[in-house]
């Protein structure tokens, strides 16, 4: 790994803290801090304001993706503690319990995931401007920054320019970085003598349902970097890849794409992991429609990120990027549609099994989105908060963009997105199974 001039120095005692990058393997800051820290102490901080009420009135962070969370941290401090270290999980806000932690026992220095999304940029300011020192990588994308053929907050717009300029440039995925062997020991001092941090809020229960295409209940799907590459092995071992780009618009089921979201949302697995096991599969049966719109896919995620980059705040005004007016809202179809009681059978189906299991199919995900805005006329963002709080999966960079996209006010050349229910029904629900399954 090349050295990083910005890392913690020789022999630096290091807070890692942990945010969306749950996992050891493909964690080039960890293992950076790893090879330089005389002591170590990975930290999570459970900030309170996940799961506060938005402005819209429900919770921004619901049950599923709490469950996964959780399951997420149970098989990271395990690993943690098989290779001699432990993770410290503290209630509060990174601004609130960090310093203090620094201070008590005379660490040098934070090191972390750089996060582009504007929260999540502020948190680490309010750090350094409480005086310690903070490092930071970008290290959760498909592409190093500075491998890019344009600087980052001059990424095109349009995914199309976006994906034609790294395929030109023929922009490599860096290899994977290994799961460091054994990690420094923690730090010794006084901690002992700081008052234990309150447990964070136990867990809600899984839910177990048959009928999700997500079942994270189950073993197999739970949430952690252990189930996360096993079931990314899985995947790619069969024939699913090479069929992919035929069934990924399939509406129900736990085969008809990758699945891979949920792991990738919170860190369990990289995308640049995904990209090196992708690409042992194509060197097995060799590369398919299936395996290369995986790889589509993945830039679309990518595009999502350096869109931050380039926009920041930008893409939480009301008029994203576009000089739409504010949108308007109406609270009531807004509840309707939370509840799937619009009376339109698709998209009551779609937020049915959203609400249930906290996962939906990307192309109704499209759908009831289209149906909010452009025949509910209500304001995108409450769609893109209820999201937040309902999927499993949620991104906060794919989340804002795809729903700023559907909206007209974010990079689509067409100025968004209009999909025609009935049509949508037709094509992907024709003989009624899926409407069935959910609404009766």
């Amino acid at each position: 790994m090349t050295a990083d001039p910005s890392a913690p120095w020789s022999g630096a005692r290091t807070l890692y803290w942990f945010r969306s990058d749950l996992r050891l393997g493909d964690n080039p800051a960890l293992a950076q801090a790893c090879a330089t820290s005389s002591a170590l102490l990975p930290v999570v901080c459970h900030d309170p304001a996940q799961d506060a009420d938005t402005r819209w009135g429900f919770v921004r962070r619901g049950p599923h993706r709490q469950r996964f969370v959780h399951d997420s941290l149970i098989d990271l401090s395990t690993q943690l503690q098989a290779r001699g270290s432990r993770l410290l999980q503290l209630s509060g806000r990174a601004r609130d319990v960090l310093p203090a932690l620094a201070r008590e026992l005379q660490m040098d220095a934070v090191v972390t995931e750089d996060i582009a999304a504007p929260e999540e940029q502020d948190e680490v300011q309010a750090l350094r401007a409480a005086g310690l020192k903070v490092h930071t990588r970008d290290q959760s994308g498909l592409f190093e920054l500075a491998d890019l053929p344009f600087a980052p907050h001059k990424v095109p717009d349009v995914f199309t320019a976006f994906r034609q300029a790294v395929e030109h440039a023929m922009v490599r995925v860096p290899r994977v970085e290994p799961v460091p062997e054994r990690l420094p020991p923690a730090p010794p001092g006084p901690a002992h003598l700081m008052p234990p941090p309150p447990p964070p809020p136990p867990p809600p229960p899984a839910k177990d349902d048959a009928r999700s295409s997500f079942p994270y209940a189950r073993h197999d799907f739970s949430g952690g970097e252990t189930a996360g590459l096993l079931h990314l092995q899985r995947y790619f071992r069969g024939p699913l890849a090479r069929q992919y780009k035929a069934t990924r618009n399939q509406l129900s089921g736990t085969d008809y794409s990758t699945k891979l979201s949920p792991w990738l949302a919170c860190g369990s697995l990289s995308a640049r992991q995904i990209h090196a096991v992708l690409l042992q599969h194509e060197d097995r049966v060799g590369a398919s429609d299936g395996s290369r719109w995986i790889v589509f896919e993945l830039l679309w995620r990518e595009h999502f990120r350096l869109l931050h980059r380039r926009h920041g705040q930008a893409l939480y005004r009301a008029r994203g990027l576009s000089q739409l007016p504010a949108p308007a809202h109406d609270a009531v179809a807004f509840a309707r549609w939370c509840e799937g009681q619009t009376g339109e059978p698709l998209v009551d189906a779609g937020m049915r099994e959203l609400a249930t299991t906290g996962y939906l199919s990307n192309r109704l995900r499209q759908v009831v989105a289209s149906y909010l805005i452009h025949d509910l006329a209500c304001d995108w963002r409450a769609g893109a908060a209820w999201f937040e709080s309902t999927l499993v999966d949620f991104d906060v960079h794919s989340n804002q963009g795809n729903w700023l996209y559907i909206a007209g006010r974010g990079t689509d050349p067409r100025g968004g997105r209009r999909f025609n229910v009935q049509k949508q029904a037709q094509d992907h629900d024709a003989d009624g199974a899926y409407r069935a399954l959910w609404l009766t």
